[in-house]
């Protein structure tokens, strides 16, 4: 598989990857031995990052489009994720809430269909 596949199942940010990850292929039984052996790189970049979009949004409870929103367009580090979590600008509350109350209105949508006996499409 492509370079950026592999780094998007593993949750880091491909840029931040080491060269000789970038530069090649990757087959299904590397990709599971990084998973279950991950190597210090790897460990390293999930540990203190920088960390890509899905990754970011997920830590600060937010949608990815609300990162956008925010005018966060690159990926951050773990500690600049806990200082946004620490102060929380204005942007980042209001998407919060936004996330939230989308997040709510789903739930109630699942539970409606569940009452009516047919289950929700899984996405």
């Amino acid at each position: 598989m492509k370079p950026a596949t592999a780094a998007k199942k593993l949750g880091v940010y491909l840029p931040a990857t080491p060269e000789e990850f970038r530069a090649g292929g990757i087959s299904r039984e590397e990709l599971r031995e990084l998973q279950e052996n991950p190597p210090e790189w790897l460990t390293e970049l999930r540990r203190n990052g920088p960390h890509p979009r899905p990754v970011v949004a997920g830590r600060l409870g937010v949608s990815i489009s609300g990162l956008a929103r925010g005018g966060v367009d690159e990926a951050l580090t773990t500690e600049q994720i806990d200082e946004l979590r620490r102060n929380p600008p204005p942007w980042l509350v209001e998407e919060r809430e936004r996330f939230a109350r989308v997040r709510a209105e789903e739930e109630r949508l699942r539970a409606a269909q569940r009452a009516e006996g047919s289950e929700p499409p899984e996405g």
